[in-house]
Order: structure tokens, then sequence, then C-alpha cells
């Protein structure tokens, strides 16, 4: 696709037909994949967070309970300057606020046998962010090597899967995954996305990375 100006083509809608009024963190750098073909797109915090401004005068982006459509004019170009053959609109509903940070101790592992080239397995109790779960997470073996595979999200972001190069030896493997990782509602490893700026936060959860041992029999 082409880049600038592409909050006026993206829009959000209710379901009484009515547009959403400023509903993107409208960033001069926008958020695409080195192809192009991925754009990410942030709902302004300011419209989430509670006990902030914008929420409280403008009002929430998102209803729960209630659908909404995303919008896509077929105006917008793609990168050799063609509109769109026409508009798209995807429906969705929206579910209840996610105001939990991530816990990895609720994630269920399911290793792999050796000499094998099974792939290694985490189930998650909700969904990832897809784009962050592909690189975030990584398997190393007990000399703390990164191991080289590929990785594949499945059942709407909650189970991730890794397949290695080569088979698997018996032994102990480590799973590390960055805290900076999000689930959908932008919640990290032992940080949720709404602070309560009156609380004191834990500042030993302040660390890059944490780490699931397991071994492979």
């Amino acid at each position: 696709m082409s880049r600038g100006n592409i909050y006026e083509y993206i829009h959000l809608r209710d379901e009484n037909g009515k547009f959403v009024e400023l509903p993107f963190l409208e960033i001069d750098e926008e958020l695409w994949n080195s192809e192009m073909t991925r754009l990410t797109l942030f709902i302004d915090p300011g419209r989430i967070k509670r006990g902030v401004r914008p929420l409280e005068e403008i009002g929430a982006v998102f209803q729960a309970g209630r659908k909404y459509s995303l919008i896509i004019d077929r105006e917008w170009k793609d990168a050799e300057g063609n509109h769109l053959k026409k508009a798209y609109a995807k429906i969705f509903k929206v579910g209840p606020p996610l105001r939990e940070p991530l816990e990895t101790t609720k994630w269920k592992i399911n290793p792999p046998s050796a000499n094998s080239l099974r792939p290694l397995s985490i189930r998650f109790p909700a969904p990832l962010d897809h784009a962050l779960a592909q690189r975030m997470i990584q398997v190393s073996d007990s000399d703390s090597h990164n191991i080289s595979g590929r990785t594949s999200l499945a059942e709407e972001e909650r189970q991730w899967s890794f397949v290695p190069e080569t088979p698997w030896k018996r032994g102990m493997y480590r799973i590390v995954i960055d805290t900076a990782l999000e689930d959908l509602a932008g919640n990290n490893i032992g940080k949720p996305f709404e602070v309560d700026l009156f609380e004191d936060i834990d500042r030993a959860l302040r660390k890059n990375s944490v780490s699931i041992d397991f071994q492979i029999r």
C-alpha cells in the first residue's frame, strides 16, 4: 500500500451507523512492516484509560457488547497509485475490557519428544498480539544459545508453535519471553496497560525478559 494520510481512509462506525470520533492515535510515523502489507493502528490511549480527560470528555471508543465496523475507503491507493477495487468493511463485536497483566504461569507448555522435529507448543489463556508473539518468544538451550527454527500461531493467536531446524536433543531448554509482549488490549507481562499512577508499581517486574524452563526426554 501507499504511505501517507492513512487516517483519511480508515474509519470506525458503530452499530447505529455513526462514525466514531477520532478513534486512533494519529502519529506521523506510520507503523508499517517492511513490505508495506501490514499496518498497525493504535486506539487512542486517552480514550481507554480511566481517569484521563479525553475519555471523560469525548467518551470511550468502544462499548462492550456492541458491534462496530472497520471501514477502509476505496480512495486509498496501493503502492502503484491505484485505488482499491471497492471499499472494505469488517464487522466485529467488542468483548469485556482486559485490565490484567500477562502471567506466564498460566501458559501451558507442551514439549516435543527427543530426536524429532515435532513442534514445541504453548497454549495461552487468551489471544496475544500476533506480530509481537512471532518475534518476542525465543527458545534457547541450557547454555543460553538460541535455537534456530520457525514459529507460527494458530487458534486465533491462542497457540504458539516452534519447529526447530534440526531435531531436538534430550536435555533442558528455556523459553525466553520479552516482557514487552502484549495481549490484544496492550497489557504486558507483569504490567497492565491501564496502570494506576496512584499505586506503587513493583519495580522488580521491570526487566527485559522472563523465562520458562522445560525438559525434552
